[in-house]
């Protein structure tokens, strides 16, 4: 193929051959896409399908003319094909691209600026999310081609044509890609700023074409002239949101913001609030230019407006004449949404529960300045509630009308209940004016009576009948309504009632069956995750109740689910399915964990969990691997089954064909099969070797160090969990395949330390076991015994095992050591640095000890967040909202993002847990309790009376602060052996029982107390 793709590429530009170029172009993106990074087409070992370097040169110095001169179709191809070569050869390899892109912009022939524009916009997309220290090759591009393609903007601003306005936008979509997530303030200074401040001000500003109107409205969203448009707001409402609003902004941007508020936040507001005059006229506004018009008002909210004669935002958008004009329209129903009501109801629910939408709706934009200005102005709220009321109150008020004004005092419930001149009267307001709503004969003014009980779920009834009344019309509602979406309002509303109402639980518990069948219903029919996340709280809030029927509610989501997975991900709608399925596997592992007390339901569910489990598995659908993996988790935490003992076999199967991606996601339960049923899992030599080669390939095949100190986590597992139990011929495999994946690059402290660990481990299980297999143990290109560095690499990392368990092995592992009485030699040179290594791991665990309770106690005390009047939030005309502690985050997040994350400057954190010590082992049992500092303790005294030559060895080192340690982890001993027998007598009633005893000597290859 060597010469092939530049074939395809001088094809595109031989008109002769027009019938091949789509399939051709395709062909050359594939090759490019694929194999663009290689390597560079050198050496012996060439792939395959590489593409060798003359073709590479050859293309790099035709692509862009190809893009300039091809028709859109195939330019979409070939712009994906240069987004690739820029990502790998610039500027390396490719600085040429810079020169080219340059001559064609100041070329005089405007036929070839679209498409030298769609070459810049890859090469800033490339660097759209890097860091700014990552983007100087962009910047310095950028400096040459600021200038022209602001001289190339404003020669085309008067022509109006579509072509003119495609580049414009073009122009417009460079820039925000430029700015998205960064500002290259040495790009910038106030004249260039004034400069495009005045263009972005003229596009917004400037009349669409009339002829326009003659076309679709749906269709009128995608013409040039509102894209670019909407390319503009998009610009100017993120300069303003991210880098222009005083106190909102990093340290950096603090001067640009000062003067962006002072120069150009105010005249471009002018601008903007002429569109909103246009919509207030019933002239035509494209949805996502009236969307970023009031996202860009709703951040100005915050700041002084005083510039602006006369508050001139308040007055023209809040007051109690005008709201009517430009939130409150799109605070209504619609034509189009009863149009999609009546024509498609399950669209209807799916559009108004899509995050999605969220973002790019006009409607949730007036919401969220609705809000502001009412949170953050005076006297907004009181006229708007004014507004509110007399449309209520008005019985000649046109419903739509008042299904606006039910949803603007639902969008501000928030505020409305911590103010005490209204949270007393919203108790009546429900009563009057949305409990009559559901006898309404319109869907949608009951779905809006459902949505305001939601959002005022937290009011303080007085009367427990309107609590009753509420809970009673909704229950209705959720299953008697025979319209979708007033279903689907009334469970949500009906799930935050109960949970944020103390007598509505006790209220609905009689109705607990119907209720649930109803909404698994719904699930079914809508396929909505909002519904699964209503089911799940329910079910937490009523596990009792649900317990009898917990095997009719899973076969019911078991179904469901299968309905759900029908549609293959690449279908329309697929994502959403997808993440409802998630709910649904989700929803099943809630009711698993609700009824673990129950060991028959359990069984019964089990059958059901599996058959959805190897629906899954045999059919590879890897998007639901994480859930099905946590339920088969749920399944095995109290004991093994044998059906799920059959289930590993297929989880390996699994693992060899998918890799190792899933390896962390099947951990917990590899885990259970260890720990929970261990007899079982050393009954059948399989099992162990299944795990264990997962765990070898893991360490063998460079998944990641995340997967990787899982697997020898897992390894360090197995060894303790079997001590005693004769693994002797599998410790040595364990300890091999960890310490020799220490022999490649390891770059975190975690996975070192967790390899050392797996020794560690196989140390505390039989100190003669891993000495031999250290004995005969080589790495590569070494003929020595790995003894020596084992010892000294596991000293010099002490200070890296963190938390509690690693620390305990670790002293466990120091405690084998000296009370070796057959030492290599290499401990003996050791000596004086082991108690030294103890000691600072005994400090470093009772930090964590302390820890730990600390968290506990937290637990127990969670303090309840106190009412408070929040007057404060209010500002006064002139003042700004300055988020200080936001500032600060905002800070705290830049800094860390360019810190380059060495563990090894987090010691303010190793107190904590870690991430791996929730997979507990024997050692980690507090019943069975395998006390470090009582072994400790008795091990040194064993040795001061046995071996007193040794004994002064270990000590003679030791400063006064040490020997003092030393005395302190003693105390301790005892304090800790006290403890745990008065727990343990308080455990088994009270009874006094014979404690176990730490004697003075022992040998600990033998049956010292926690040791065997």
């Amino acid at each position: 193929t060597s010469a092939f793709q530049p074939s395809l590429l001088r094809s595109l530009r031989c008109h002769s051959l027009r019938a091949i170029e789509l399939p051709s172009v395709i062909y050359l993106k594939n090759m490019i896409t694929q194999h663009w990074n290689d390597g560079d087409g050198s050496g012996t070992e060439t792939p395959v399908n590489n593409i060798p370097d003359e073709d590479r040169q050859f293309i790099r110095d035709n692509i862009v003319e190809a893009i300039i001169h091809s028709p859109e179709r195939i330019r979409v191809q070939l712009t994906t094909c240069i987004h690739h070569m820029i990502k790998h050869d610039y500027p390396g390899k490719w600085t040429t691209i810079v020169d080219k892109i340059g001559f064609y912009l100041q070329s005089d022939n405007s036929a070839g600026w679209l498409g030298i524009l769609l070459c810049l916009y890859q090469l800033v997309k490339n660097y759209e999310y890097k860091k700014p220290e990552e983007r100087q090759p962009l910047v310095a591009a950028m400096h040459i081609f600021m200038p022209m393609l602001k001289e190339r903007f404003i020669q085309l601003l008067p022509d109006h044509s579509s072509d003119s306005v495609l580049i414009q936008k073009q122009i417009f979509k460079i820039l925000y890609a430029l700015f998205q997530y960064n500002l290259p303030l040495e790009l910038i200074n106030r004249q260039n700023l004034t400069e495009w401040m005045e263009i972005l001000k003229t596009v917004v500003d400037r009349d669409v074409p009339p002829e326009t109107m003659q076309i679709d409205e749906d269709e009128r969203p995608e013409l040039p002239w509102w894209k670019c448009k909407k390319w503009a707001l998009h610009i100017l409402a993120r300069l303003f949101e991210r880098y222009g609003s005083p106190g909102n902004t990093t340290k950096e941007y603090a001067e640009f913001a000062e003067l962006f508020l002072k120069e150009y936040a105010v005249p471009a507001q002018q601008v903007l609030l002429k569109v909103l005059y246009q919509y207030k006229e019933k002239q035509y506004v494209a949805p996502r230019v009236l969307q970023q018009t009031l996202n860009y008002i709703n951040q100005g909210i915050a700041h002084s407006w005083s510039l602006c004669s006369n508050n001139i935002l308040t007055l023209y958008l809040l007051t109690r004449h005008t709201s009517s004009d430009v939130v409150f329209p799109l605070m209504c129903y619609t034509d189009s949404d009863e149009e999609l009501w009546q024509e498609d109801p399950y669209e209807y629910i799916r559009m108004k529960f899509d995050v999605f939408e969220d973002f790019i709706s006009p409607t949730t934009a007036a919401q969220t300045l609705l809000f502001t200005a009412c949170n953050k102005r005076k006297e907004v709220l009181q006229k708007t509630m004014g507004f509110c009321y007399q449309i209520l109150t008005d019985p000649a008020s046109d419903p739509r009308k008042k299904d606006g004004a039910l949803h603007m005092i639902g969008s501000l419930a928030e505020i409305l209940l911590k103010k005490k001149i209204y949270k007393d009267q919203m108790e009546f307001m429900l009563q009057n004016h949305v409990f009559p709503l559901f006898r309404s004969e319109l869907g949608y003014m009951r779905a809006r009576a459902c949505w305001v009980l939601h959002y005022f779920c937290e009011v303080k009834f007085k009367s427990d009948q309107n609590l009753q009344t509420a809970l009673e019309l909704t229950r209705l509602c959720l299953i008697n309504d025979n319209e979708m979406p007033v279903k689907v309002e009334a469970a949500i509303a009906l799930q935050v009632l109960i949970s944020n109402q103390e007598k509505a639980k006790e209220y609905i518990t009689s109705f607990i069956r119907p209720v649930m069948q109803a909404l698994l219903h719904i699930v079914r029919e809508t396929e909505n995750d909002d519904l699964t996340n209503v089911i799940q709280k329910m079910i937490c809030e009523y596990s009792e109740e649900v317990t009898p029927i917990a095997v009719e509610m899973t076969q019911h989501l078991a179904m469901t689910f299968n309905q759900v997975i029908q549609t293959g991900p690449d279908e329309e709608g697929g994502d959403d399915k997808a993440v409802t399925a998630m709910g649904i596997l989700n929803t099943i592992d809630t009711l698993l964990s609700v009824v673990e007390d129950h060991k028959e339901i359990t069984q019964q569910l089990e059958g059901i969990c599996l058959q959805v489990i190897g629906t899954v598995l045999q059919q590879h659908v890897l998007e639901f691997y994480e859930e099905i993996l946590s339920l088969a988790h749920s399944l095995t935490c109290q004991q093994v089954s044998p059906q799920m003992w059959q289930l590993l076999p297929l989880v390996y199967e699994v693992f060899q064909q998918d890799g190792f991606d899933y390896f962390t996601d099947m951990m917990p339960l590899l885990h259970n099969y260890v720990t929970v049923d261990t007899d079982t899992l050393l009954s059948d030599t399989k099992y162990l070797e299944m795990i264990y080669s997962m765990c070898k390939k893991v360490l063998t095949g460079d998944p990641g160090e995340d997967p990787e100190c899982h697997a020898v986590k897992l390894l360090e597992v197995i060894i303790l969990q079997c001590k005693g139990r004769g693994i002797d011929q599998v410790v040595p495999l364990f300890v091999a395949a960890a310490l020799e994946r220490l022999t490649r690059e390891v770059k975190t402290s975690e996975l070192r330390t967790m390899c050392l660990q797996v020794a560690i481990a196989a140390l505390y299980y039989s100190p003669p076991l891993l000495l031999n297999t250290l004995e005969n143990l080589r790495f590569p290109n070494n003929t020595e015994p790995i003894t020596n560095h084992f010892i000294t690499q596991w000293l010099k990392d002490v200070d890296c095992f963190l938390g509690l368990h690693d620390r305990k092995m670790c002293i466990l592992g120091i405690c084998a050591l000296i009370d070796l009485e057959h030492r290599p030699q290499v401990v003996n040179q050791v000596a004086v640095q082991l108690l030294p290594a103890a000691i600072l791991l005994f400090n470093g665990l009772k930090r964590a000890y302390a820890c730990r309770a600390e968290h506990e106690n937290d637990e127990d005390d969670d303090d309840e967040d106190g009412e408070e009047d929040d007057d404060n939030a209010e500002l006064g005309s002139d003042e700004d909202d300055i988020d200080e502690e936001g500032q600060e985050y905002l800070e705290m997040l830049a800094k860390q993002a360019g810190e380059d994350g060495d563990d090894e400057d987090w010691e303010e954190d190793d107190a904590e847990e870690t991430a791996l010590e929730g997979y507990t082992t024997a050692v980690d049992d507090e019943d069975n309790l395998v006390d470090e500092y009582q072994i400790f303790k008795a091990i040194l005294q064993n040795i001061q009376s046995r071996d007193p030559a040794w004994y002064q060895a270990l000590t003679q080192a030791l400063d006064e602060d040490q020997g003092k340690h030393l005395q302190d982890i003693g105390t301790l001993a005892d304090q800790r052996r006290a403890a745990h027998e008065s727990k343990m007598i308080e455990k088994h009633g009270g009874y006094k029982f014979t404690a176990p005893v730490v004697p003075s000597t022992f040998n600990f290859g033998g049956t010292a107390p926690g040791m065997n």
